[in-house]
């Protein structure tokens, strides 16, 4: 995993995953169940933002390459409580894969403090399970994919079209690439 300085960097994570322990038996690899912990979480996340931070990549708000802490929540919840999200704050109806919720904007509202707030992160599990056996790899991975689209729009970044969304999926498949 990307080990680089991550020291000057800091992550508050409020975790909440629901009781999947019925899903999680139908795990082919066991290591999945790492999916989880908080842990892993934080040390992905603070991985990522560290990645990101070294590129300066412009497709997210400058302000943002200048702070050293970073809070989210991420929620692992089933399809049922994702549909429910959806409806209310989307007005779409059904579940989907991933919700995400950024209290940032393009103005820097933090202006002299070290510390920002990025928003609220919601996947489904049974969505993301689905999807794993549809592109036959891991839950870890269709995890860590959704977990990478949500915090590049937390952080920021948007796909209003096919040459942005494209260039995110691959962004997403490049900090994948460094975990391992």
């Amino acid at each position: 995993m990307y080990q680089k300085d991550l020291y000057d960097l800091q992550i508050d994570l409020v975790f909440k995953c629901n009781d999947f322990s019925n899903l999680s038996n139908h795990f082919i690899n066991k290591s999945d169940n790492i999916i989880f912990e908080s842990g892993f979480w934080e040390e992905v996340l603070l991985c990522w933002i560290k990645i990101i931070l070294d590129e300066k990549d412009t497709s997210f708000p400058n302000f943002i390459l200048y702070k050293k802490s970073f809070s989210l929540s991420l929620q692992i919840i089933n399809d049922n409580e994702i549909s429910s999200i959806n409806q209310k704050w989307m007005n779409k109806s059904g579940s989907t894969d991933v919700l995400s919720f950024p209290i940032i904007s393009d103005e820097d509202t933090t202006k002299d403090l070290n510390f920002i707030e990025l928003g609220d992160l919601f996947i489904s599990l049974e969505t993301a399970f689905k999807q794993s056996l549809e592109f036959n790899h891991s839950i870890k991975k269709e995890m860590l994919w959704l977990a990478s689209h949500g915090l590049l729009h937390l952080l920021g970044w948007e796909h209003n079209d096919d040459y942005e969304l494209d260039n995110m999926l691959n962004f997403q498949e490049y900090l994948i690439s460094k975990l391992d």
